[in-house]
Formats: structure tokens, sequence, C-alpha cells
């Protein structure tokens, strides 16, 4: 099982995360781009980070929206959207590169990953652009979305994502952040239930119903209040039930 994390969000004087704790819990690490958090030097400084702990690094590309965190829905067109996605992958491989790593795959960020759950022209637009710039990168998204099918048809590896702080619906997708009970904080309790998950494949809805995840990757966002802590739990936890943790990259 892999783990992953958003990471590389810090905004000049404006501090998001502990990236080198949670690098010593994760395998994969998504690293934003520029546009919806980052700036240059503090992304530079994420991916030397990752690099010395052996962690694969990931685009993390999303909506140009720096003032919403890439959480609001940006109506734009298939091309602009595609040469955003571009622009940002070319931004990461260059700084990744300079630090001795390399964009391994591609994850996108907060309302670009849930639009492309039912969006079918913002998801043919990001596995277009993924497609022009490197086609075997693989993409993490959530499973049985519009955009899983797209890029699968594309010839696109697509990694299915499960995410260990958030609750989700009976229908298999992520209960919405301003619904009370959407984030958990309970790191014993996210612990148990990625170590279920990790056995059975199956999550508990937010309902009580049971819902079956076919996932590659373990999502543990970094901005999480609690997020090293609740890190720390689950891979102790998975290590403990005897699972082996290392990047699907």
């Amino acid at each position: 099982m892999d783990l992953n994390s958003d990471v590389g969000e810090s905004f000049g004087s404006w501090p998001m995360g502990d990236d080198r704790a949670m690098f010593t819990h994760v395998t994969s690490a998504n690293v934003a781009c520029g546009f919806h958090a980052g700036d240059p030097t503090g992304i530079a400084r994420t991916c030397r980070d990752a690099v010395d702990a052996s962690v694969t690094i990931g685009a993390h590309v999303g909506y140009r929206d720096l003032a919403g965190f890439g959480r609001r829905f940006l109506d734009c067109s298939e091309t602009e959207l595609a040469d955003d996605v571009v622009y940002q992958l070319g931004a990461l491989q260059g700084l990744a590169r300079r630090a001795g790593g390399d964009v391994r795959y591609v994850k996108p960020h907060g309302a670009l990953y849930n639009a492309i759950v039912t969006h079918e022209a913002h998801a043919r637009a990001l596995v277009d652009a993924i497609r022009s710039v490197d086609p075997s990168l693989p993409l993490v998204l959530l499973p049985g979305s519009v955009a899983a099918t797209i890029a699968e048809g594309a010839g696109l590896r697509v990694v299915g994502e499960a995410f260990a702080d958030r609750a989700y619906t009976p229908e298999g997708y992520l209960v919405p952040r301003g619904t009370a009970g959407a984030v958990l904080h309970d790191a014993d309790l996210v612990a148990q239930r990625m170590t279920r998950f990790a056995r059975d494949g199956v999550l508990t809805a937010i309902d009580g119903a049971e819902v079956r995840v076919e996932a590659e990757t373990i999502c543990l966002h970094s901005d999480t209040p609690g997020a090293v802590a609740i890190a720390a739990a689950v891979r102790g936890a998975l290590t403990e039930a005897g699972v082996s943790l290392r990047s699907f990259a």
C-alpha cells in the first residue's frame, strides 16, 4: 500500500503543514505546483526534502485559484485547463529535477479532483494535458469517477485512492468539507479504519453503510489538524498489521 500526502503548500511567509515530518511517514508526495498553493522556493525546498527522504514526487495540479486554495470550481474551457495543467507539470518537473528527483505521477487537487468525478470536459482536459507531457505518468483519482473511465480509455494508468481523514457517502464519494463530520480527527479511529481498509477494501460511510473502495494509495492530508500524529498512527497500524508500504510509482 502507498501512503500519499499533499505537500509544498506553504506560500511565502505563510506556512502550511509540516512537510518534513510527513515525509517520515508517507511514501509519495503530492507537491503543489503553484496554482492552488506554493511558491517556487517553497516547492523547490519540498522537492529536496522529498528526495532526501526517498519519497516519490507527484504533481498536485489544480485550478488557478490561490485565493481559494484551489477549493473553488472554475468554469474554464477545456483548452485553458489543459494549458494550465501542462504549465504546472512543466514547472514542477524543472524544480524536481533541480533537486535530484523527477515527477512520477499526477494527482489533481481539491475542486478539480472533485469536479472530474462527474465533469467530462474537465476530465478530458486533464487527461489530454498529461498525455501531451508524458503518457507514462500514472493518474491518481477517486475510484469510479468519470475521469478514471476517460483516463483508462486514453491509455493512462489510473491509481485508485482512499482518504484516511475524510468521511464517505454511501455512494463512495467524499462528504463535502462544509458538512459536519466530513473531516476525521481521531488518530486512533483513522488508523483502525485504514487497517480494515487495507485488509478488506471496505470503509464505513458517514451513515454507517459499508462502502467498497478499490484503491492502491491512501491520502493523508498534511493540513488537517494533528496531521502528523494521524500519519504516524496510520503507518504504525498498517506496519503492525503486516501491510507492506511502498510507492505505487
